[in-house]
């Protein structure tokens, strides 16, 4: 069983801002202890549902060499003016939720090791992608973001130079702070028929 997962009966949980600190300090205690207990592996399929609109399933996750089973479907499609149905956000808005996402966990958590309890946390990301270079008309023009701003809004019982601590700690360790702020090598393989 996870350190996460196990809490003390005996004693009323440290809870703070939902965080079990103990859990999380628990984790971080076995991770130190022995390296392999942090190692993770994450898998996504995705389907094709037709026109633009695509559905994406996650199973489960590995971590410390165990299976966690986990059942979850999202739906990608793209905007009527991009050839889509419009009926869900598109990978761009998905990348960038991601983005928030990952970054919430981590004002939370870093937030709730330090005792800080937060009345408000809300991050705004965006950028600009030309379509010349998506739809391949101009080579010189990149096809994706070039570059993201974002705002984190923060209040709580800490002070100003507290959270700027913490923010500084959350792109230190966000996995996907660090996964949009450097290249990460893809390895394609495609398979036909």
């Amino acid at each position: 069983m996870s350190a996460m997962a196990e809490t003390t009966n005996t004693t009323q949980a440290n809870v703070v801002n939902g965080i079990n600190v103990d859990d999380l300090k628990a984790l971080v205690a076995q991770v130190e202890q022995n390296a392999a207990n942090g190692k993770t592996s994450w898998h996504v399929a995705t389907t094709w549902q037709g026109q633009t609109h695509s559905r994406s399933e996650v199973t489960g996750f590995g971590m410390g060499g165990d299976e966690v089973s986990r059942r979850f479907t999202f739906d990608i499609d793209e905007p009527a003016e991009l050839g889509g149905g419009n009926a869900f956000a598109n990978p761009l808005e998905h990348l960038l939720a991601a983005l928030n996402a990952c970054m919430t966990v981590g004002y939370v958590a870093q937030c709730a090791v330090r005792g800080i309890t937060i009345d408000s946390l809300q991050i705004e990301t965006e950028g600009e992608i030309d379509l010349r270079g998506f739809l391949g008309l101009d080579p010189a023009v990149a096809p994706g973001y070039e570059g993201l701003r974002y705002t984190v809004r923060i209040k709580g019982d800490a002070t100003e130079a507290q959270f700027v601590e913490v923010h500084e700690a959350v792109m230190a360790t966000s996995p996907n702070f660090y996964n949009l702020s450097r290249a990460v090598r893809l390895n394609p393989t495609l398979v036909v028929g």
